[in-house]
């Protein structure tokens, strides 16, 4: 009778240390849009602050995304950034792109690509292979920020014409006083944007580089805000 006592309080103990882990749901190009869409009516957050030695930012992301916004929300979540992340690619005028080098996860994120969210400054996107990528999928880990620049009229007009865009002239208006990179419009998806931050994106954005790589490493710290 009592080594039946301890082997069902042993038993116990097992099942309790088990409590409160939290699993880690593996994503393959197979389950990727079931697991994301599950995953983000479970998480609902939209807010996300980076901390740099530049200062901080603050982004808020796009319902109008849901899986691009469910997968970031995951990879933060899960720590997939606690481990030497950084923004390893600076092009002024152009954008800041972030991530974690040589270390990828093994499946894209089905494009989200939505006319009404462009690329103006402060556009947060997610990065994609462009060879053999039909389907503009996004890569699971890396984005960028735009940093972009301002449009004079003419500019814009060529660009718009060029590009084959039809923006609304309230994007007009944001590309020409705000600035941003119409070159990436309806090419890779926006999911999102930087509501506090943009002067720490500017002092970002003009580090010495060296084939658009920071001399000295640009870390971050990222996390999610309720």
């Amino acid at each position: 009778m009592k080594q039946k006592s301890i082997l069902f309080l042993f038993t116990l103990l097992l099942s309790l240390s088990g409590c409160g882990k939290k699993e880690t749901i593996l994503i393959t190009n197979e389950n990727k849009r079931e697991v994301l869409e599950k995953y983000g009516k479970e998480n609902t957050e939209k807010k996300v602050v980076i901390k740099t030695d530049f200062g901080v930012i603050k982004i808020r992301l796009y319902d109008e995304a849901p899986l691009h916004r469910a997968n970031f929300i995951k990879l933060i979540k899960d720590g997939y950034y606690n481990d030497r992340a950084e923004f390893y690619r600076v092009v002024e005028k152009f954008v800041v792109q972030g991530g974690v080098p040589m270390k990828k996860l093994d499946y894209t994120i089905p494009a989200e690509i939505n006319p009404k969210y462009y690329h103006k400054k402060g556009a947060v996107a997610m990065a994609r292979l462009d060879e053999n990528n039909p389907e503009k999928e996004s890569s699971s880990t890396e984005f960028y920020i735009v940093h972009g620049n301002k449009y004079a009229d003419w500019e814009y007009a060529e660009e718009e014409k060029e590009l084959g865009l039809h923006l609304l002239p309230e994007q007009k208006q944001i590309y020409t006083t705000l600035g941003g990179e119409m070159s990436l419009d309806s090419q890779y998806t926006v999911f999102g944007e930087v509501t506090e931050g943009l002067d720490v994106v500017d002092r970002i954005a003009v580090v010495r580089t060296y084939s658009e790589k920071p001399y000295q490493k640009v870390s971050f710290e990222i996390k999610v805000e309720n």
